[in-house]
């Protein structure tokens, strides 16, 4: 059972369906979007920040397109009020 660190110091399970959702939302197809939840859970430990996820999420966005990473991050700054 892995862990995730959030931005607020909580601690929450982890759930790659939050990945998936999030990478469709980016335009990235479902089974890369799949691909990226698993390769991410199967590399995380227990108490991995969510700043890393986000990071390893977005490069693995970029490498496949670059308009998917810059989706998410407008995204990130419209929606979810943060800065990417």
């Amino acid at each position: 059972m892995i862990m995730v660190k959030k931005r607020d110091g909580r601690k929450e399970l982890f759930v790659p369906e939050k990945i998936m959702v999030s990478a469709l939302k980016s335009g990235s197809p479902p089974e890369y979007a799949r691909t990226i939840a698993q390769d991410i859970e199967k590399s995380s430990k227990d108490g991995v920040t969510t700043l890393e996820i986000k990071t390893r999420v977005l490069s693995m966005l970029k490498s496949k397109n670059p308009e998917w990473e810059r989706n998410w991050m407008v995204y990130d700054t419209a929606v979810k009020k943060r800065v990417s």
